[in-house]
């Protein structure tokens, strides 16, 4: 039987519980394909789930492979599967019965689109699990339309820096807090208002927002309530925020978890093949050093997104 290598976790906690384990090769299912892997991204949210901190990740699900976001090559599809080929290079966001750390992984067509061309394989890595965040936080749960005014917590990180691209092509005003070394970098990619979290109160400084789109959760989400105008709207990846304040203020609030969308992700990919937006690459591990890509995310400042170098192919990436 083939194996391959896949990183999981037998137990929840710090980056010593990451283990590269060498386990058989999925066979896909009738109406899956067989991936072969050439980069996965790195999100907050495998941290979290590696922690024991993530909603739905129990003990009873252990051992647990991470990742949910990979780009790589087509090796084997179901009987089942139309449109796409051996052969056809890929991008998707898995669901979370899967891990994308891996040399190998199923995917399903609701998953996955052909690969930008104008990507190689560790940018289009970076962008499924973010980008289908950002794109849904701003226009399926924050309803955001052209002239509106937006501000982006967080917004140098992986969600965060396509968020700005996306919404200032929308032609929203937006605006921004990101610590001060990420002030020129955010405008460079449309912020209109870039505002160092450190050194100054966004609360202070903004008034009747349309939305806020929350990447921090915290101190920063609970003052973001008094800078949007009656009406607007609070969304956030980190937990539902306070019905209790939202009716003092006169707002709707929203928390929510991404999901897989093979026609958003299509539809973003045409703008990066349009040169419309960017993704910003922070560092690229190897697979076999998971542990200190964890702890780099945990540790460090990054800016964009970090991601796994699986296989180190010819033209691959």
């Amino acid at each position: 039987m083939d194996t391959m290598q896949l990183v999981r976790i037998h137990s929840f906690g710090g980056t010593e519980v990451l283990s590269l384990d060498e386990v058989p090769v999925p066979e896909p299912e009738a109406d899956e394909l067989l991936l072969k892997v050439h980069a996965a991204g790195i999100n907050p949210v495998d941290v979290k789930m590696r922690s024991g901190r993530y909603p739905g990740a129990e003990e009873s699900m252990l051992p647990l492979a991470l990742g949910r976001e990979v780009s790589g090559t087509v090796v084997r599809c179901g009987p089942g599967v139309l449109g796409t080929r051996v052969g056809d290079t890929v991008h998707a966001m898995l669901g979370m019965d899967r891990g994308g750390y891996a040399e190998y992984v199923t995917i399903k067509p609701s998953e996955h689109v052909l690969k930008p061309p104008s990507l190689d394989h560790v940018s289009a890595a970076a962008v499924p699990l973010a980008a289908l965040t950002a794109w849904q936080g701003l226009f399926e749960r924050g309803e955001l339309r052209p002239n509106q005014r937006v501000l982006i917590h967080g917004a140098s990180g992986g969600v965060g820096h396509l968020a700005v691209q996306f919404a200032k092509q929308m032609g929203a005003q937006v605006m921004t807090t990101s610590s001060g070394a990420d002030l020129d970098f955010l405008r460079d990619l449309g912020a209109s208002h870039a505002i160092d979290y450190r050194d100054d109160e966004f609360d202070q400084q903004l008034r009747d927002l349309d939305l806020v789109l929350d990447l921090i959760g915290g101190e920063t989400r609970d003052r973001s309530f008094a800078v949007i105008r009656p009406g607007g709207k609070l969304v956030s990846t980190l937990g539902e925020p306070s019905q209790d304040k939202a009716n003092k203020h006169g707002i709707r609030v929203a928390g929510f978890m991404a999901r897989p969308s093979a026609v958003q992700l299509y539809r973003i990919g045409r703008m990066f093949d349009a040169g419309e937006v960017r993704v910003t690459l922070d560092t690229v591990f190897p697979l076999r050093d998971v542990a200190a890509a964890h702890a780099h995310l945990e540790s460090r400042h990054v800016r964009g997104k970090l991601v796994l170098r699986v296989a180190e192919l010819a033209g691959s990436d």
